[in-house]
Order: structure tokens, then sequence, then C-alpha cells
């Protein structure tokens, strides 16, 4: 009896010490909130959001349409610099709404991204995968103890309302100083937004970021980038480098009529001499099956192609038009459901726009 007795305490006593341990290896992380990372991909102030990561100001909560400000507090194309030595990366992020999609992966819509920048190159590390509204990930772990830099992408096709980077007690995280460049801004609809990308490091701007080593704001809207007036007046208001206008996916051929020359003027207003980038329908793989469709798109680029020659006859300058023609490549293979990209759609677009850019001498100021 007294044999059982011991061996019961022992057990007890090494249950108790590898408990003990467990807990103080969780307690070797720190977590750090907003105050210690530079929020980037972004071109409104903190101050004027309801979250750090949404993409609108709250005063346009009641100027845009509905669905625009719903799509407004997904973080697509957001992401949070920072520098650390620390051995390993941890993240918690919380999700606003925990969406699913029948076509796109959960780590693209609300998962998380984190790349390293490695002899000057932004280098994928690891995907967060989120399991609930909640969320917790070992990103990486067993670096050696130097100071790295650092960029986590958030999800695409929903709300980010907290993240925190965990990192070693005894190491440091530091705010990297905000790029001095003016950004690229973006406007477009679900393809722009991330539709259908991995994970959210792939979507188009954030490739051609990485590519170009400048921030890239990402307004795009599934299903309604409509080239609105509230969403012109806002981009207006953003000093860029310049502005990429794709929106044709979501409108009509008389919606491109009657909409390009307001939303160009609205820019031009406030940016005399920033370039403006027009482009043209992706091309949906589909077509070549489905003339009805073929010919929405051509009658939609043809609306775009006049209302530009207009602009161009007026006297305005520094406009660019840009054909999508084989912008995805030409097998068919670059997307989920003849719309949608995927990640190899996403790396064909970027790849694309980046060259036409060089072919306009369109420059990072």
């Amino acid at each position: 009896m007294n044999r059982f007795i011991c061996l019961l305490l022992l057990t007890c006593l090494s249950s108790s010490v590898f408990s003990q341990e467990t807990s103080t290896k969780k307690e070797n992380v720190t977590y750090y909130g907003k105050e210690h990372f530079l929020i980037e991909g972004t071109g409104v102030a903190e101050t004027e959001k309801e979250s750090p990561y949404d993409r609108l100001p709250a005063s346009y909560k009641d100027k845009v349409r509905k669905p625009v400000w719903g799509l407004s507090k997904n973080s697509a194309g957001i992401s949070l610099r920072f520098n650390s030595n620390s051995t390993s990366i941890k993240v918690k992020w919380s999700l606003l709404n925990d969406t699913k999609m029948n076509h796109m992966a959960e780590t693209g819509i609300k998962g998380v991204d984190l790349y390293c920048k490695l002899n000057g190159v932004w280098t994928y590390v690891n995907t967060g995968r989120p399991t609930a509204k909640e969320n917790e990930a070992a990103l990486i772990s067993s670096l050696s103890p130097v100071e790295r830099e650092y960029k986590l992408y958030l999800p695409l096709y929903d709300g980010t309302t907290k993240v925190e980077i965990g990192i070693d007690n005894s190491s440091v995280i530091t705010k990297p100083a905000a790029d001095k460049q003016l950004p690229i801004v973006f406007y477009g609809t679900s393809i722009l937004q991330g539709g259908c990308a991995s994970r959210p490091g792939m979507v188009f701007t954030s490739i051609i970021s990485r590519k170009l080593n400048v921030d890239c704001i990402n307004f795009g809207f599934s299903g309604n980038g409509m080239m609105d007036p509230p969403i012109a007046e806002l981009i207006s208001g953003i000093k860029a480098s310049f502005y990429v206008i794709d929106c044709l996916p979501n409108m009509t051929a008389k919606q491109v009529t009657d909409s390009v020359i307001p939303l160009a003027t609205a820019i031009r207003k406030k940016n005399p001499n920033t370039p403006i980038v027009f482009v043209e329908n992706v091309e949906y793989t589909r077509a070549i099956f489905q003339a009805n469709l073929k010919k929405s798109m051509d009658e939609k680029n043809q609306a775009l192609k006049t209302e530009f020659d207009k602009l161009v006859r007026g006297g305005m300058k520094d406009l660019i038009y840009i054909s999508a023609t084989g912008s995805i490549g030409t097998d068919n293979e670059g997307t989920v459901d003849g719309t949608h990209l995927t990640d190899l759609g996403f790396i064909r677009y970027a790849d694309y726009l980046i060259e036409k850019f060089k072919e306009n001498k369109l420059a990072i100021k």
C-alpha cells in the first residue's frame, strides 16, 4: 500500500513539473499590439477609421453604397511591418465575420501571411491558418537571434479587429520608418480585393508591392468596383505615384460611358500631374466558349477606350490605357471559376502590369 502511495505521489509530482514546464514555455512569449508595428496598405489615417484595419474613413459610412461600406471592413491589401531579433514569431488575430466561401481557400479569406526581407527581397515564410473568430499561430521558430524585417499580410475577405505579434521575452520588436515613396493606389473589383488567392500575400497588388518595393493601396470591392463618385473623391485625396483604375468587370458598357470622365476629372482636379491608368476588363477564360460574354467584354472595353480618347482629345495629360489581352496567360489556367484568379493568375497579372508600367515609364515618386 505504501509503495502504491509513493508511486501515486511521484506520478502527480512528474505531472506537476511537466505542467510547470509547459506553462513556462508559453510564458516565454510576449505579444505586442499595433503600437509596435507599422500599418501599411492604407491611405487613411487611423484616427479617421472605426478600426485601424478598415479601408474607408468612418465619415464615408453614409457616403458610399451599403455593400461598399461592408466590404471596406475587409482588410484586403493591409499589412503590418516590423523589425525583431526574436528566434520565433507568433501571431494572434481576431476576425470580424469568420467568412466562408466555396471557391476560395480559408487561408486567403481570413488567414495571415508572414514575409521576411532577405538580401533586399521579400521572401515568404508561412501562413497563419484560421480556425475560428479568434486565432493563434506559430509562424516560425528556431531562428538565430538577429534583427530581421517582417511583413504580415491581413485577411482579404474578412475584417480584422485585432492583431498581436508574439516574440521571445528576451527579444525586441521595433516599428520601422514609414516609406517616403508615394504609393500606387488601385481601385477595382473582387479580383483586386483578392478573389481567389490561396493566401493574403498573393493578391496582385501585394505581389506588385513586393516586386517594386512600394506601398500599394487596395480599394477592391467585390462586385462593387463601379467608379463611384465617393471613392473617386477619396482616392483623389491620397497623394500617389499613380492611380490604377481596374473596375470594368463590375460595370456595364453604359456605366463605363457615364463614369470614366467624371472619375478622371475628380482625380485630376486635386492631382494635376499624377498619371491615371485605366485597365481593360480582365479576360474571362469562358469567353472563348460564350459569345455573349465575349460581346459584353468587348463592349465595355470599347466604351472605356472611347471615353479615354475623349479625355485625351480634351487635353488631359498623363493618361495611360492598358489592354488586358494576354494579361493572365493564354492557356486558360489562371482562374478558379473562369473569372477570379488563382495564385498562378495573380502572378501573371502582377508581372503583366509591372511590364506595362515600365513600358509607359510610370515612376515611383
